[in-house]
């Protein structure tokens, strides 16, 4: 895939508690998305609620946010840090619900 020109940071959401059946493998994903991009010359902000993941790492992210995965502190990152872009397909179900509440 060509990189974009058009975008220069990048919203992360992460996959918040570790959940029986959810959460792990996103965590590694996630992990290995934010190394890709940043590689690729992207800032990378990530949101998540919980900071013992590996993608909490200060090294992983240009910028990482420990804050509940909900509407109003998410929202509050974004005002502060003006992503060009939101990339919630690497946290689970729990990020792309929150994804749709953001847009709503």
């Amino acid at each position: 895939m060509p990189r974009r020109d058009d975008l220069h940071k990048i919203l992360l959401i992460g996959s918040g508690p570790i959940v029986i059946g959810q959460a792990a493998e996103f965590d590694y994903s996630g992990t290995q998305a934010c190394r890709v991009l940043m590689d690729e010359g992207y800032e990378v902000v990530l949101v998540n609620s919980n900071p013992a993941t590996i993608m909490t790492d200060p090294e992983v992210a240009s910028a990482t946010y420990i804050e509940p995965l909900l509407p109003g502190p998410v929202t509050q990152v974004i005002e502060r840090e003006q992503p060009d872009a939101l990339l919630p397909t690497l946290g689970g179900q729990t990020a792309l619900n929150l994804s749709k509440e953001l847009h709503e």
